[in-house]
């Protein structure tokens, strides 16, 4: 049995939808034990007081980075069935700007927002409709902006293309990359400790 699972008819499309129902509810229920829930939790990474989303969201990039390159090295994963959004520079890079304001702003990202919604917080409640808004505005307003949205296509444009070098480089580059990451979150979550414990002496 070879994935893409839907792709190469290990089930149809109906069964796909089960299993998608299925695995957003379980990494839907981890986030909510990881805390991802909360939007202290959430924002507090932006602040230096706790990196969790950091260093969960880089994990799992190398995790499925080395998964998806393994898999397709033994033979188990047909890598040119899986699907790779194209890249339209300009428009992904305002979008990534306003995404992160929103995040700071609002405390959450869409899918955290429902799992937030999911437990019984209200704030995530509204964040939800402030999304809802915000697709309808853009829904409505697209035809103003249509031409900037496709702006800037490379077509599927991937790190080893940009870079010039081997897939099992471009991995190995990350992994370091991460690790480097994870040690340095974890050194702004000791100094910003540290700062609130000399902050709390002084009030005292």
């Amino acid at each position: 049995m070879n994935g893409p699972l839907a792709a190469n008819g290990v089930f149809g499309e109906q069964f796909g939808f089960i299993v998608a129902f299925f695995v957003g509810g379980l990494f839907g229920f981890f986030l909510e034990r990881a805390g991802f829930g909360s939007a202290k939790k959430l924002t507090a990474d932006f602040y230096g007081r706790d990196m969790a989303v950091l260093k969960v969201m880089f994990t799992a990039i190398v995790v499925a980075m080395v998964g998806v390159m393994y898999l397709g090295i033994f033979g188990r994963l047909d890598i040119s069935l899986v699907t790779i959004p194209p890249t339209f520079l300009w428009p992904q890079i305002v979008g990534g700007l306003i995404f992160g304001v929103g995040f700071v702003m609002g405390g959450y990202c869409p899918g955290t927002a429902v799992v937030a919604a999911g437990s019984g917080r209200k704030d995530a409640l509204w964040f939800l409709l402030g999304i809802l808004v915000g697709i309808g505005v853009w829904a409505e307003g697209y035809p103003l902006y249509k031409e900037f949205y496709v702006s800037g296509s490379y077509g599927v444009y991937t790190l080893s293309q940009w870079l010039g070098l081997p897939s099992g480089v471009v991995a190995f580059a990350v992994i370091l990359m991460a690790l480097g990451a994870f040690w340095f979150a974890t050194y702004v979550e000791r100094l910003m400790a540290a700062k609130a414990l000399r902050g709390k002496d002084q009030s005292a």
